[in-house]
């Protein structure tokens, strides 16, 4: 795994592995896929403002999450159905995260579930992924087997009525392979993903068992079975960061769910400051998915108020190619492109990263 020195080649490699339905669910956005671009596009525009001869002997890339030590500000984001990368899926991205000391999301649509989860990583600082169901007797009993298993927090998707047009899926006729299942279900709601009368399996699934009609009252409902904390996931805008906070959430996980859901919406680092913001005087997490590819990306996140970040696709990649191994890989990439960006930018702890630290380079485009 040592002859991957960056993401980039991780996605290459994998790219190249992976059957072409796999790769397209993998890597495509909603519609003409422009905001999918624009997520990393948005990175490029900021410029670090490094600090000379702050005298660093090492740098402390560790924080504290939920109560949680993270050895950095980087965690797994929640990503469907991940034994189509390879054969131990959810399993091998969760014990690597348990080995290197991150936090791992396990998707409510995983191959493996919640128990297979918490047996294959006893150790890790584990987080559910949910979206709500029509049948609430059915979400209330995914929340408890999370809480049950050990989970550490539920991250509530709430950015999807419906999933967003991906054309790849549709052209595709996307479904999961017939040898493999949602795990966390038993009977149609494991299965229903295969029918593809209407082009994709998945916006199928999704159409007829996920409720549109959820509201912040459901937040609340959540909030009254669990004493996990719930964190908001899918916030691209001020004032529904603040409608989630008075709902009970403990935290915002800024994102668009990858730009899968609507084209032309904000890259994720764009509506960041907006979001921490007006969260400012409340005492929340705010964490930022989207986009993230490099150690430097972590940074930017971090200088604009981010408390840490999520990687999907990176961890796809990295499975793909070597499964556990792959994604430790991953991981240990983003830790060594973070320590560099660390050491070289003159902040050797995450609390020395301030807003100072990066500016748009408009700012520059001006002199």
């Amino acid at each position: 795994m040592e002859k991957y020195i960056c993401v980039k080649e991780l996605e290459d490699a994998a790219s190249a592995l992976l059957p072409k339905t796999a790769r397209d669910y993998y890597r495509s956005g909603a519609t003409d896929e422009y905001t999918l671009a624009e997520n990393k596009r948005a990175f490029q525009r900021l410029r670090i403002r490094p600090k000379c001869l702050v005298g660093i002997n090492k740098c402390d890339l560790g924080i504290t999450v939920l109560g949680a030590n993270i050895t950095m500000p980087v965690g797994i984001s929640p990503t469907a159905m991940q034994k189509m990368a390879h054969p131990d899926g959810e399993l091998a991205t969760a014990r690597a995260a348990q080995a290197e000391g991150v936090i791992y999301t396990l998707s409510t649509i995983s191959t493996s579930s919640i128990e297979e989860i918490a047996q294959a990583a006893p150790h890790a600082t584990k987080w559910f992924q949910l979206y709500i169901y029509r049948d609430r007797e059915v979400t209330r009993n995914l929340v408890l087997r999370a809480e049950k298993a050990g989970f550490k927090a539920i991250a509530l998707t709430i950015d999807t009525p419906l999933f967003g047009l991906r054309r790849a899926d549709v052209h595709n006729k996307f479904t999961l392979p017939n040898h493999l299942r949602l795990a966390n279900f038993e009977g149609l709601l494991s299965t229903k993903i295969n029918s593809t009368e209407n082009g994709s399996g998945l916006n199928n699934y999704v159409n007829n068992l996920f409720d549109k009609t959820i509201t912040w009252n459901d937040i609340r409902w959540i909030k009254s079975i669990t004493n996990l904390p719930i964190i908001a996931k899918g916030v691209l805008r001020a004032d529904d960061a603040v409608r989630a906070i008075e709902a009970g959430c403990s935290a915002i996980l800024v994102s668009n769910h990858g730009a899968r859901q609507l084209d032309g919406v904000p890259a994720t680092i764009e509506a960041l400051p907006e979001v921490v913001e007006a969260v400012k005087n409340y005492n929340v997490d705010v964490y930022l998915d989207g986009g993230v590819s490099t150690g430097t990306d972590v940074y930017k996140a971090l200088a604009l108020g981010a408390k840490m970040v999520f990687v999907g696709r990176p961890a796809l990649w990295g499975l793909a190619v070597g499964g556990e191994a792959g994604v430790r890989r991953m991981l240990q990439i983003f830790r060594t492109e973070l320590d560099y960006t660390f050491q070289i930018a003159g902040t050797p702890t995450v609390a020395d990263i301030t807003r100072d630290m990066v500016r748009h380079e408009a700012l520059y485009s001006k002199l």
